[in-house]
């Protein structure tokens, strides 16, 4: 039963890389410009993702009008990230798996060496495992809103 999901789920997953692929084909796309993130405790993720994962602080602006920050953030010089803040936003729930995106996921060369300084900042990943299909190691862990990120070891 749960070799037949799974089947299901990898068919799903490949139709819809398919379609991604032809899509952005048809539009030029380039690639990924940016992922924007909305943070319960700005302050919070703010360390987080400079203190603890590296990220630098290219420009901070303060929204006044909408009560909100928007932090702009690059990794080994390109821009990734944009965490925002807003009043009192919703949650969103990331456990039970559900639709939409999924989890970040970050390119490392030592994942041990990674899981080490994570665990310096008490951020504790998930248990290693290898990715079947293209024997990488990879672990899974949790921003400071519960936002699933995973770290690859290239």
């Amino acid at each position: 039963m749960v070799d037949t999901i799974l089947d299901v789920q990898e068919k799903d997953i490949y139709q819809n890389l398919i379609f991604i692929l032809k899509f952005a084909h048809m539009l030029s796309l380039k690639g990924i410009h940016h992922i924007a993130i909305i943070a319960s405790d700005y302050e919070k993720s703010k360390r987080f993702y400079t203190e603890i994962l590296g990220f630098k602080i290219d420009s901070e602006i303060n929204r006044e009008e909408r009560e909100s920050f928007k932090l702009d953030l690059s990794l080994n010089g390109e821009y990734v990230i944009e965490l925002f803040s807003f009043p009192e936003p919703p949650k969103r729930p990331s456990r039970p798996e559900s639709t939409g995106l999924r989890h970040l996921a970050f390119k490392v060369d030592n994942i041990e060496e990674a899981i080490e300084e994570l665990i310096k900042h008490d951020v504790h990943p998930e248990p290693v495992r290898i990715d079947q299909f293209t024997g990488k190691k990879f672990t899974f862990f949790s921003d400071p809103d519960d936002l699933p990120l995973e770290l690859y070891e290239v």
